[in-house]
């Protein structure tokens, strides 16, 4: 079994910053791709980021040059920096990772549960 818990979201004013993380915790071999997406009140979720194991990393049009993503491989853990907050970036962000568990072959995707973030104008 592995679990991804997310913190660090909360109210923001336009313009701020806040950071997100997210741990993966269990019986964890190895994790391949970690990111992060979003679900605006009223829409449909949208990617946001992805980094790879190695550290690449691509991002979401809307995010572009406000947004970082970076992970610790040894801590299990994927995060997010987010800057220059807008009133559109709005919504529950959750973590999501491909993980490779004990006595499983193969990876499995798996996400957690989430964290608002609301950017007030």
């Amino acid at each position: 079994q592995v679990q991804l818990v997310e913190s660090g979201g909360g109210l923001v004013q336009a313009g701020g910053s806040l950071t997100l993380s997210c741990a993966a915790s269990g019986v964890i071999v190895s994790i391949s791709d970690m990111g992060w997406s979003r679900q605006a009140p009223g829409k449909q979720r949208e990617p946001v980021a992805i980094i790879s194991s190695g550290g690449s990393s691509s991002f979401a049009d809307s995010v572009k040059g406000r947004f970082t993503t970076s992970r610790d491989n040894g801590k299990n853990t994927v995060y997010l920096q987010l800057n220059n907050l807008k009133p559109e970036d709005t919504a529950v962000y959750y973590c999501n990772a491909k993980v490779a568990l004990m006595g499983i072959r193969g990876y499995i995707e798996v996400q957690g549960q989430g964290t608002l973030v609301t950017v007030s104008s």
